[in-house]
């Protein structure tokens, strides 16, 4: 009977152990959890916050890779500190926490490492989770690439993973801002390239409805925004007379072309529809309003 009473307690004193050193098992259901945010700004810093339901289990909570163990911290939520438990090894890192049942929600909050870098004035973040997440981002950056594709924030001051994934997101540290003004007749009209890339010999051609540059950069991001009634859609984006993908943003009476050419040369930008030429439509106009109003005339008289 002693002996049995020994075993049980050997037992249970190893699948107490094993989790903490090697990290292969874990307790309780997965945490059903109310939101996870990750907060950057225009700096390596990055912050997560989990919220989590309030349980009368333990639940696992998975976490970002990285973290900054000093910086973890979890509460409820009147802020007070409570116990938790973690799983993971040395070369794993952590990678889920435990925590105890509760009464109230429970907020996990930690800052990680190493995973935004600075590349020629474009921070990239790389980022993985099994479960949506947002990304909440500083008002202090108006635009994003999301996977090489072009977001604009606007009023918004985020976006939503839905059902996680992983993602690559960069942003400007300095926007990098070339304007360009295009006249017409009375008209004029401002194009706005961001780019780190230097942007010459820049050329509005009416007649063949195009916009013309050179980039002396590859791989770098090439943003034109414009209003629409300048040159409008549907485009088709050449470099040095091959047609490359891009991707268009609208944003009421502007739009904005991206691009990433993959070598230095021209950058052809045509479209359907630009401004008309305003006197040979001038003489149209009177006649095509005068054949309206003479009927007019004849129907109604002033007394």
């Amino acid at each position: 009977m002693n002996q049995k009473i020994i075993s049980t307690i050997i037992i249970f004193s190893l699948i107490t152990v094993i989790p903490t050193v090697y990290g292969q098992l874990e307790f309780g259901a997965e945490a059903n959890q109310k939101s996870v945010e990750v907060f950057i700004d225009k700096s390596e810093n990055v912050n997560v916050k989990h919220t989590v339901y309030s349980s009368n289990n333990p639940a696992n909570v998975p976490v970002f890779f990285g973290i900054i163990e000093d910086s973890l911290k979890i509460t409820n939520d009147e802020g007070v500190e409570i116990e938790f438990g973690r799983t993971g090894n040395d070369v794993e890192g952590i990678t889920s926490l435990l925590i105890f049942a509760s009464k109230e929600n429970t907020i996990i909050e930690y800052s990680l490492t190493d995973v935004k870098t600075l590349d020629n004035n474009l921070w990239s973040l790389n980022l993985e989770y099994p479960k949506t997440f947002s990304i909440i981002i500083n008002n202090e950056i108006n635009s994003i690439f999301l996977n090489n594709n072009l977001i604009e924030l606007g009023n918004k001051n985020g976006i939503t993973i839905n059902g996680g994934g992983s993602i690559n997101l960069q942003h400007y540290a300095n926007v990098p801002i070339t304007i360009k003004e295009v006249e017409w007749e009375e008209n004029k009209f401002n194009v706005e390239i961001i780019s780190n890339s230097e942007i010459q010999k820049f050329n509005f051609n009416q007649e063949e409805k195009s916009i013309t540059f050179q980039i002396d950069d590859e791989n770098e991001f090439v943003t034109i925004t414009m209003s629409e009634e300048l040159l409008g859609g549907p485009y088709v984006v050449l470099l040095d007379n091959e047609k490359i993908q891009y991707n268009l943003v609208k944003n009421e009476s502007t739009i904005s072309l991206n691009l990433k050419p993959q070598s230095t040369g021209q950058v052809t930008i045509i479209g359907t529809t630009v401004i008309p030429e305003f006197s040979m439509f001038i003489p149209l106009i009177m006649g095509f309003m005068i054949i309206l109003t003479v009927p007019l005339m004849k129907k109604f008289s002033l007394r």
